[in-house]
């Protein structure tokens, strides 16, 4: 079992790879760009975590695992379809006041990576637990139920990382109020064109 120094190391070398990917881009940056930023030995880094792809891979599990505990806690929350949706799109797009650069790193690294997209199976728990959002919705009648469950939650999964590409790559703006606007935007665009009439 790992100690609570090793454990902060790893915490301290996964920081500064996303500080790193997110300033540099990953296939530019070293390993040793993250060992100087972080302040630790060159081989610490390769000790923790074996490689570079290994690094990416960890802060790509790291942050899916935490998105998927909070998707499922708005999925169990006793709400409506509408405000669970809303809770969806608070954690994504919310994701991009909390941490910037971690947002960069998974929109320009990790999201296009189809290695990793094909090795970690969060993505596709977090699909699920947005089909069930829809689902539960359209059997307590709060949603039309002549939209197949599962294109509804790809178009919201969509929706939401556009609109974080938008601002990774300075094509929307990015201030807090524009993101409580993209959360309100995606919300009642998706629940007004899936609400009953």
């Amino acid at each position: 079992m790992a100690s609570d120094t090793q454990r902060e190391k790893r915490r301290l070398i996964l920081r500064a790879a996303i500080t790193v990917f997110a300033r540099s881009g990953y296939h530019t940056s070293r390993v040793s760009d993250v060992a100087k930023e972080a302040g630790v030995a060159y081989g610490l880094v390769y000790h923790y975590f074996g490689s570079k792809e290994h690094l990416l891979e960890q802060i790509f599990r790291r942050t899916w695992s935490r998105m998927l505990e909070a998707v499922e806690e708005v999925e169990r929350a006793d709400v409506s379809a509408r405000d669970q949706l809303a809770g969806v799109a608070r954690i994504v797009l919310g994701a991009w006041q909390v941490d910037p650069d971690l947002v960069r790193v998974l929109v320009r690294e990790v999201a296009r990576s189809p290695q990793l997209g094909r090795e970690v199976d969060e993505i596709a728990h977090a699909f699920q637990a947005l089909e069930r959002i829809v689902v539960r919705g359209q059997e307590r009648g709060e949603l039309r139920t002549d939209v197949e469950p599962r294109l509804a939650a790809w178009i919201l999964y969509g929706a939401l990382e556009e609109i974080l590409t938008g601002w990774v790559f300075e094509r929307l703006p990015a201030g807090d109020d524009d993101v409580e606007r993209a959360e309100q935007a995606v919300v009642t665009l998706l629940s007004d064109g899936l609400a009953v009439d």
